[in-house]
């Protein structure tokens, strides 16, 4: 049986077992979606939100892209950004990286990957204002880890130069900004970088006429 066929036949049973289980499941998440928290992760397939975090359907709200990027120009990162915050009113914004990300490899490499060079030119960023930390490490795979963190902290600061957040914090004093790491090798998050709601920022990308 085909890998797309297999999906479907394992959605017919989760769906069975689900209703077996709580006959109400699928009428409650029907009617109503309040997640308190928006996560951006990372589109490797080993980092489901909601796997990892043991929560369930309705629980999270997720934007996912190579390396768990917010670039100011991602018009589709900001629409999911704006109607969580706005619509959704999340308390909390997670941005979860991962070791052993292929976005953050590719970066440190010196080669051309078509038209994803322009996209994780904006982890090469991050690595050219951490590279005296980053270069002191002593073996690839140190280094790597090293830009993933880094590279969060840095996904997290650009959430707060938004416009979208920085009326939030004005308004609502929320949402609380979150990086984290994700360890392939144990299954460990770690919180490597908080920023909660207020914090302040480099007054250069302070919008004070919100």
């Amino acid at each position: 049986m085909e890998a797309y066929q297999k999906l479907l036949q394992k959605n017919k049973i989760w769906a069975s077992e689900q209703v077996s289980e709580d006959p109400e499941y699928f009428l409650r998440l029907n009617k109503l979606q309040a997640p308190e928290i928006l996560w951006i992760g990372c589109s490797d397939s080993r980092v489901p939100a909601d796997r990892i975090t043991g929560t369930q359907p309705g629980e999270i709200f997720v934007h996912r892209n190579i390396s768990n990027l917010v670039v100011p120009t991602d018009l589709n990162l900001l629409s999911v950004l704006q109607f969580a915050v706005e619509v959704l009113h999340v308390r909390h914004i997670i941005v979860c990286g991962h070791h052993n990300c292929g976005g953050i490899a590719a970066a440190m490499e010196h080669k051309s990957h078509g038209l994803m060079d322009q996209w994780i030119w904006n982890i090469k960023n991050v690595y050219r204002i951490h590279r005296d930390e980053i270069d002191q490490a002593k073996t690839e795979e140190e280094k790597r880890h090293l830009l993933t963190e880094y590279n969060v902290k840095e996904q997290v600061l650009n959430l707060a130069k938004t416009s979208i957040i920085q009326n939030a914090w004005k308004n609502q004093q929320l949402p609380h900004l979150h990086g984290w790491v994700y360890d392939l090798r144990d299954g460990i998050i770690n919180p490597v970088f908080e920023m909660p709601a207020g914090t302040s920022i480099d007054p250069i990308y302070e919008l004070n006429n919100l």
